[in-house]
């Protein structure tokens, strides 16, 4: 497991690759919290709060994840070396495990440095850093459980096709199914809608976000990780 996570590794940051994923991740979040006008725009918002951020962030990593994980099996299948991985005294589930943390350290690589905005929104207040310490940590928090399990739901797409950008699509369409998909419960399912929408992850994180760490909220996205990894773990035993 270690040989193949230090590989995916330095597949990342020994190629322009991760240094990429890490450059749009800011720049599309920079840009939206303080150059382009709108509601998100920390300046405009008069008051020091960077839960803009938050709402933007699972959007990006809803287009930005299944662009790192569309390569991890499709491309195994494409070189046919995912025989090769098989024939090596590794399980199947070890070689799932080291693609998802690989993957899901350059997504916290890609985090880290959001810090600066915290840094930044801290020193604009009237009163500097007072912020609300226990909703920007549950925030951090619900947006690493969220990755995990975007980055759960890449790999499994990756399974589907030894095309990555068909890996791509089927990773945004399950991811923003999940997110968002089940918002519209309201118009079709009457009485049962908020029973569905709480199966949604967006639910999900904006509870966490708002610094209740509830442990429902954590079992969900661990439940929904382990289950998507499940489904991977399947369908390479079928190949």
């Amino acid at each position: 497991m270690k040989s193949i996570l230090i590989k995916e590794l330095n597949s990342f940051f020994s190629t322009p690759i991760g240094y990429l994923v890490i450059a749009v991740f800011l720049i599309f979040n920079g840009l939206f919290l303080w150059i382009f006008d709108g509601e998100h725009n920390v300046l405009n918002t008069g008051f020091a709060d960077i839960n803009g951020f938050f709402t933007l962030a699972p959007w990006i990593f809803i287009f930005l994840i299944p662009a790192i994980t569309m390569r991890m099996f499709s491309d195994e299948f494409n070189t046919g070396t995912i025989e090769i991985l098989k024939t090596k005294p590794l399980t199947i589930q070890s070689i799932i495990w080291a693609k998802f943390f690989a993957s899901l350290i350059l997504v916290v690589a890609a985090i880290i440095p959001t810090f600066i905005y915290v840094y930044t929104i801290g020193t604009l207040g009237r009163t500097p850093f007072n912020l609300d310490t226990g909703g920007l940590i549950g925030s951090y928090i619900g947006l690493l459980f969220l990755a995990s399990t975007y980055t759960a739901i890449g790999l499994f797409s990756s399974t589907f096709s030894n095309n990555q950008i068909v890996a791509f699509i089927i990773a945004v369409c399950l991811s923003l199914f999940l997110y968002v998909g089940l918002e519209t419960a309201d118009s079709l399912f009457g009485n049962l809608a908020y029973e569905i929408q709480k199966l949604g992850m967006k639910n999900h994180y904006s509870s966490m976000a708002r610094g209740v760490l509830d442990t429902r909220d954590l079992i969900y996205f661990l439940s929904l990780t382990l289950f998507f990894l499940g489904l991977t773990k399947i369908r390479l035993n079928r190949e």
